[in-house]
C-alpha cells in the first residue's frame, strides 16, 4: 500500500511541475502573432536535428556520391531555423517574460535551455563553408555559454534535494551537451585545442553514466513519464551517439572504444524505436516530438562514420537505413510544425 502511495505521489510531482510550467504561458487571445508566447524552449531541438541530418547527409555524398546540396541545404535550414526560433523567443521574453522565467526554473523543462547552446556548437559545422569567422565566433559563444550552463544546473543538483520523478532524459541535456565541443573544431580553422576537447568529451561522458543510470532507475520504478514526455526517450541515445562523434574527432581514429559505442547506440534504438512507433499511433503530434530528431540524425551519422571507415555490407547497410529513418522522421517533423505554425496551432502544439 506504502508503494502504491509513492507511485501516486511521484506521478502527481511531475503532473504538477509540467502543470506548473504551462500555466503562465496560456493567455486567452488564441493563434496570431501572439501564439509565439507559447513558443518553447526544446523547439531549438528543431536546429539540432536538420544540422545532425545535413552532417550525415555530408557524410554520404562522400561515402555513396549523393549530390552535395542536400546536406547544404540542410544546414542553411537549419540556420534559417535558428533565426526565426531566436525572433521567436525574444518576442515571447517580451510578451510574457513570466513564462520565459517559469521555463527557467522549471526542474524539467529547465534543462532545454541547453538546446540553444548545442544549436550554436553544431551550426559552425555547415556555415565553416560560407563564413569561417562567423562559424568560429557562434563556437566560441556556444562552448563558453555550454560550459556555464552545465556549472549552473549541476550546481543547482546539488544544492537542494531533487525529486525522482523530475529524472527525465532532459536531464542529459546540460551536461552531456558538453560531448559537442569537439565536433565542429576540427574543421574552424582554430588553434589546436586538445585541451578543450578533452574536456568536453571527458565530462560528457563521465555524465553521462550516472545520469542515465538515475533516468533509467526513475523508468523502471516510477509510474510512466506523462504522454508528452514519452518522445523525449530517445534522447537516451545521444550520449553514446554523439559521444562516438566526440571521441572520433578527438583522438581521429575509430578503435575498440568508438565501436562499443556505436554498438550502444544500435542497442538502444532496437529498445527504444519499438516503443515510440507504437506512441506515434497513441499521442498527438507535439513540439515535443523534435526530441527524437537529434539522437536519429547522431546514430546516422555515427553509422555513416563506421561505413566508411569500415565498409561492407552490414555496416553500409545500416547507415542507409538509418540515413532513410531520421531523413523522413525529421521532414515530417519539419512540415508538420510548419503547418501547425500557419494554422495558428502553437498553443496547442507546445502543450
Amino acid at each position: 500500500m506504502l508503494e502504491v502511495v509513492r507511485a501516486e505521489d511521484s506521478a502527481q510531482t511531475t503532473e504538477a511541475a509540467l502543470t506548473a510550467h504551462r500555466a503562465p504561458q496560456a493567455p486567452p487571445a488564441p493563434g496570431g502573432w501572439r501564439q509565439f508566447e507559447a513558443l518553447p524552449i526544446g523547439l531549438f531541438a528543431a536546429v539540432m536535428g536538420l544540422t545532425g541530418l545535413g552532417v550525415a547527409w555530408t557524410l554520404a555524398g562522400a561515402r555513396y556520391g549523393t549530390p552535395a546540396w542536400i546536406g547544404s541545404l540542410l544546414g542553411m535550414a537549419a540556420c534559417a531555423t535558428f533565426v526565426a526560433l531566436l525572433a521567436g523567443y525574444a518576442v515571447k521574453a517580451i510578451l510574457a517574460p513570466q513564462a520565459v522565467a517559469g521555463e527557467s526554473r522549471h526542474p524539467i523543462v529547465g534543462n532545454l535551455f541547453g538546446t540553444p547552446l548545442i544549436s550554436l556548437l553544431l551550426l559552425p559545422i555547415p556555415l565553416a563553408r560560407v563564413s569561417l569567422p562567423l562559424a568560429q565566433g557562434l563556437w566560441v559563444c556556444g562552448a563558453l555559454g555550454m560550459a556555464v550552463f552545465a556549472w549552473l544546473i549541476v550546481t543547482r543538483w546539488l544544492s537542494a534535494r531533487q525529486h525522482a520523478a523530475h529524472a527525465t532524459p532532459a536531464w542529459i541535456v546540460p551536461v552531456v551537451g558538453l560531448l559537442d565541443v569537439p565536433l565542429a573544431l576540427p574543421g574552424l580553422g582554430l588553434p589546436p585545442m586538445p585541451a578543450v576537447m578533452v574536456f568536453g568529451l571527458a565530462v560528457g561522458l563521465f555524465f553521462a553514466v550516472p545520469l542515465f543510470t538515475l533516468i533509467l532507475s526513475r523508468l523502471l520504478f516510477e509510474e510512466p513519464m506523462p504522454t508528452a514526455l514519452q518522445p523525449s526517450l530517445l534522447i537516451l541515445v545521444a550520449p553514446f551517439a554523439v559521444g562516438f562523434s566526440a571521441y572520433v574527432a578527438t583522438t581521429g581514429t575509430i578503435d575498440l572504444f568508438a565501436e562499443a559505442l556505436y554498438a550502444l547506440t544500435l542497442f538502444l534504438l532496437a529498445v527504444l524505436l519499438p516503443k515510440l512507433a507504437r506512441l506515434g499511433r497513441t499521442c498527438p503530434f507535439r513540439v515535443a516530438w523534435w526530441a527524437v530528431s537529434f539522437p536519429l540524425a547522431a546514430a546516422a551519422v555515427t553509422a555513416l562514420r563506421v561505413a566508411t571507415a569500415q565498409p561492407g555490407l552490414l555496416t553500409d547497410g545500416l547507415a542507409l537505413a538509418l540515413l532513410g529513418l531520421a531523413t523522413a522522421v525529421i521532414l515530417w517533423l519539419l512540415a508538420r510544425t510548419l503547418l501547425g505554425l500557419a494554422r495558428g496551432e502553437l498553443r496547442t502544439l507546445a502543450q
